[in-house]
C-alpha cells in the first residue's frame, strides 16, 4: 500500500496540534498528533525532538529510534550542536541499558561532531554526562564524581538548568559512594528544589526524581525516600500519560509501604510495579519486584507462593537470599538457612544488601547455636550505623545485639539495647519491626522472672501481629504465651528434650555435642526438629519455652 500524501493544511494542523499538546504536558496527545504528521509528511528536527521526547515520557520502546532520526535531521540543518546532544541522549539511554559498545559509539560521534565543529558551547558539558556515569558503574567513584563536577561547571558557564541539575545529582551520588555521605546529600537536596520548582526539562525531572530515590535507598534515608517518592508519583498523576517512572516508583513505594504495615496495599503495588517493568523494554527489575511480593508472602506465611516467588526472582538475576534462607529457618529447616546466610554473608556485597544479610544472618545463627557468628553480624551492623549514620541500620544493629546479648544469657544488657531498637522502629513507622523487637524485650523480662512486664510486651506484640496478618510471628508467639500447648512437648524425643534443656542453659551447639557425646550435625539436626514440632525459630524463644515448661534440667 503506496504512502498517501495530506494536503499542507491537514498536515500543518497536526503538527500545531502536537506542540500544543506538548506544551501542555498531554504527552499521549503530543505522541498522537506529530506521530500523524509525520507519516504523511517527515518532521524537521525540533518536532522529532519533540516526539522523541513524548515518546520517553509515555514509556514506548520508538523513541531510540526517533532520537536518531532526529540527530540526522539536526545534521542535516547544520545543527551539529543539537545533533551532538541527541547523540548523547541516546549514549546514555544504551549505557543505562547495559549497552556500553553502542553506547561508546554514539558518544564518540558526539564528540567528532563538537570537535570539528570548534565552538565552545553547551553540548560539551553534556558530552561528560555518560562518562561519568560510566566511571560510576565501574566503581571509580573519584573519577565520576570529578567528571560531573567538570559538567555542572559547564553548566553555570552556559546557564543550563538540566545540565547543571544533572551534574550536580551525578555529583552528589559520587560523593555518597565515595562515603562523604551529608556532602552528597546537600547536593541532592539542592537539586530536588529545583526538581519541586518545575525549573527543569520533564525527561530530566524525571530522572533526577528516580535517581534521587535510589541515593536515598541506598543511604537507608527513610525520610527522604518518602517525601521524595510520594512527591515523584504526585507529579506522575499529574501527568497520567507518563509511563518510564511508574515501574521505579511502585517498587520504592511498595518497600516503603511494607516497613510501614501497609501489606495489602504493599502487595499490589509491587504487583504493579512487576507488570510495568516488564513491558517492553523489559527491565532487569522485575527480579526486584518478584522478589519484594515473595517476602511478602513469606511475612504472610504464605510459604508454597512465597519460594515460587524467590525462586522466579533469581530467574530474573536478583539473588533470593536473605528471603529464601529467612523462609528456610521459618520452616525449621535452621542447618540449609544457616549454609544459605554464612555463604551470602561471606561475599563482598553492596551496603544496601548487606545490612539486611546481617540482619538475616543473626537470627539465623542464633537459631543454628552459634552465638560468635551473630555476635559478629550484630558487630558489623553497629558499625555500618555508625558510618552511615542511618536510623534504619541503627535500628537493626541494635535489635541483632540485643538479641545476642539474651542468647548470651545477659538479659539486662540486653535490655538497653533492645529498648534503643524499638525506640527507633516507632520513629520510623515500622510497626512488624516494633513487634519483633517487643518479643525480644518481653523474653529479656522473662529471664530476669518479671513475668508481668513479659506478658504486657508479648501481648502487645501479638495484636501487632493479628493486626499485620503475619500469621507465622503469631504461631510463634503462641508458643510462647501463658497458654501455649504441652502437646509440642509431646511430641519432643527424649533427645530432644535433652537438647532444649541444654539450649535453655546458654549452651553452643558444640557444647551440647560434648555434654551428651553426639556430634555437632546431630544437634543441629535435633535444633531443627525441635524449632519445627514447637513451631520456633529462634534459640531465644526455644529458652523462653524451655522454662516455661520447665524442661531445663541436667540430661539423663
Amino acid at each position: 500500500m503506496g504512502s498517501r500524501t495530506l494536503p499542507t493544511e491537514r498536515v500543518s494542523e497536526a503538527v500545531v496540534r502536537g506542540r500544543s499538546a506538548f506544551a501542555a504536558k498531554a504527552w499521549a496527545e503530543a505522541c498522537a498528533h506529530l506521530s500523524a504528521a509525520d507519516r504523511d509528511t517527515p518532521l524537521g528536527a525540533a518536532d522529532l525532538e519533540r516526539l522523541a521526547t513524548s515518546l520517553r515520557l509515555t514509556g514506548s520502546d520508538a523513541e531510540s529510534d526517533v532520537w536518531a532520526r532526529a540527530h540526522q535531521a539536526f545534521l542535516a540543518e547544520g545543527d551539529d550542536e543539537r545533533a551532538a546532544r541527541c547523540a548523547v541522549r541516546i549514549a546514555i539511554r544504551l549505557l543505562l541499558e547495559n549497552e556500553p559498545a553502542r553506547s561508546g559509539g554514539w558518544l564518540a560521534r558526539a564528540h567528532r561532531l563538537l570537535d570539528a565543529c570548534g565552538r565552545d558551547c553547551v553540548e560539551r558539558g553534556y558530552v561528560l554526562l555518560p562518562e561519568a556515569i560510566r566511571a560510576m558503574f565501574q566503581g571509580d567513584n573519584e573519577t565520576s564524581r570529578a567528571t560531573f563536577a567538570r559538567a555542572a561547571a559547564v553548566g553555570e558557564r552556559f546557564g543550563d538548568r538540566d545540565l547543571i541539575m544533572l551534574a550536580r545529582h551525578g555529583e552528589g551520588r559520587a560523593l555518597i559512594r565515595l562515603g562523604e555521605v551529608a556532602r552528597g546529600v546537600t547536593l541532592l537536596d539542592e537539586v530536588m528544589v529545583a526538581v519541586t520548582a518545575d525549573d527543569l526539562s520533564p525527561i530530566v525531572v524525571g530522572d533526577l526524581y528516580c535517581s534521587v530515590i535510589e541515593g536515598c535507598h541506598e543511604i537507608y534515608d527513610l525520610r527522604r525516600s518518602r517525601e521524595w517518592t510520594a512527591a515523584l508519583a504526585r507529579w506522575c498523576a499529574s501527568q497520567p500519560d507518563i509511563s518510564p517512572y511508574r515501574g521505579s516508583c511502585m517498587l520504592r513505594r511498595a518497600e516503603l509501604m511494607q516497613l510501614s504495615g501497609a501489606w495489602p496495599d504493599a502487595r499490589d503495588e509491587a504487583e504493579r510495579a512487576r507488570e510495568s517493568l516488564s513491558r517492553p523494554p523489559i527491565s532487569p527489575a522485575v527480579g526486584a519486584a518478584l522478589y519484594r511480593l515473595a517476602e511478602l508472602h513469606r511475612l504472610r506465611g504464605e510459604a508454597a507462593e512465597a519460594e515460587e516467588g524467590y525462586r522466579e526472582a533469581s530467574r530474573w538475576g536478583r539473588d533470593p537470599h536473605p528471603g529464601l534462607a529467612l523462609l528456610r529457618l521459618a520452616q525449621g529447616r535452621v542447618e540449609a538457612a544457616a549454609a544459605a546466610i554464612r555463604g551470602v554473608v561471606a561475599e563482598a556485597r553492596n551496603p544496601r544488601a548487606r545490612a539486611a544479610d546481617l540482619a538475616a544472618c543473626v537470627d539465623i545463627m542464633l537459631a543454628a547455636g552459634d552465638t560468635g557468628a551473630a555476635h559478629a553480624a550484630a558487630e558489623e551492623l553497629s558499625q555500618m550505623a555508625a558510618a552511615l549514620g542511618a536510623r534504619l541500620v541503627g535500628a537493626l544493629a541494635a535489635q541483632g545485639m540485643g538479641a545476642v546479648l539474651l542468647a548470651e544469657q545477659h538479659p539486662r544488657e540486653a535490655l538497653a539495647a533492645l529498648r534503643e531498637a524499638s525506640a527507633a522502629w516507632r520513629e520510623l513507622e515500622a510497626p512488624h519491626d516494633a513487634a519483633r523487637t517487643r518479643v525480644l524485650i518481653g523474653l529479656a523480662h522473662r529471664a530476669l522472672g518479671d513475668e508481668d512486664t513479659a506478658g504486657i510486651e508479648l501481648d502487645a506484640a501479638r495484636h501487632a501481629f493479628l493486626a499485620l496478618g503475619a500469621a507465622p510471628d503469631v504461631r510463634r508467639l503462641d508458643a510462647l504465651s501463658s497458654g501455649s500447648r504441652r502437646d509440642g512437648a509431646d511430641r519432643l524425643t527424649t533427645r530432644e528434650l535433652q537438647v532444649l534443656g541444654l539450649v535453655a542453659t546458654g549452651r553452643t551447639n558444640r557444647a551440647i555435642a560434648e555434654r551428651l557425646g553426639i556430634s555437632e550435625k546431630t544437634v543441629a539436626r535435633h535444633l531443627s526438629n525441635i524449632f519445627a514440632k514447637l513451631e520456633l525459630s529462634t534459640r531465644a524463644a526455644a529458652t523462653a519455652y524451655a522454662y516455661q515448661h520447665d524442661l531445663v534440667r541436667p540430661p539423663t
